[in-house]
């Protein structure tokens, strides 16, 4: 499970991509309570989604030529420069190289051999996130891909990320661990997108899911605040309610209250 007792290759950060930082603001307030707060002008408009005082996402401003809006995830690593260099060698690509981030950390964005972005992080006076699996905060991720043992091998290799196979609705779901943390470090899985007719057309990606306390207030709060339901409010047995949603800007993302928390 996410944790904020980070450990290499577990997931410790992720940040938006919008062009309307404000609009988003109060979007993501409105659905989870978040405020945000600037990072200051040496960050270039680079900020802090908070819950209770705690960081539990970022954002940032970015333009049409830097894509789509979008959520970006971001994996621990001891070097951000090996790391890159083992992508490429895995048949990836550096997006943006390794590069100090103040004294908060290094970072590095990259792609997966699918060209799926991914972001690095070598904490520095930043560890990562405050806050996860509280509702709010980030709780799951998924991989949604066209070549599911291609992504695990990539993984590996990157990142040292180790999968394993669960039952799931007489099939199988293949998920993933920070390496040699075992099957209960589980943070997230990865997907065939032609098995899961809301994302067959989209393009691969990677999902972030946010803990809710009532998925259908959230998905009711996502339409009031202008955003886009993809998938319904939906029961998954022993996992929780789920929902896919999309901010006004097109980035996407899930809620869940997990099963764990109770009816």
């Amino acid at each position: 499970m996410l944790t904020t007792r980070y450990v290499t290759g577990a997931p410790n950060w992720v940040d938006l991509g919008t062009p309307d930082l404000d609009g988003a603001g109060a979007f993501y307030g409105g659905l989870f309570g978040w405020r945000f707060r600037p990072g200051g002008p040496e960050t270039g408009g680079y900020g802090f989604f908070q819950l209770d005082g705690r960081t539990a996402a970022a954002g940032m401003r970015t333009s049409e030529e830097q894509g789509p809006p979008s959520w970006t995830v971001y994996f621990q690593t001891p070097d951000a420069d090996a790391t890159a260099k083992a992508a490429e060698d895995a048949h990836g690509s550096v997006l943006v190289p390794p590069m100090d981030v103040l004294d908060q950390g290094r970072m590095a964005r990259l792609a997966d051999k699918s060209g799926v972005p991914f972001g690095i992080w070598q904490p520095g006076a930043n560890q990562g996130l405050d806050v996860v699996q509280e509702p709010g905060s980030l709780c799951w991720l998924e991989l949604y891909t066209t070549d599911v043992p291609a992504a695990a091998g990539f993984y590996n290799a990157a990142l040292g990320l180790e999968t394993f196979a669960l039952d799931f609705y007489g099939g199988t779901y293949t998920t993933f661990s920070p390496g040699g943390q075992g099957e209960d470090a589980m943070f997230g899985g990865v997907v065939d997108k032609a098995d899961d007719p809301v994302e067959a057309r989209a393009p691969s990606y990677w999902l972030p899911y946010f803990e809710v306390a009532d998925t259908d207030a959230a998905v009711e709060k996502t339409r009031e605040g202008g955003g886009t339901v993809r998938m319904p409010a939906t029961d998954l047995p022993d996992v929780g309610r789920i929902a896919k949603l999309a901010d006004p800007y097109g980035a996407r993302f899930a809620v869940i209250k997990s099963a764990r928390r109770g009816s």
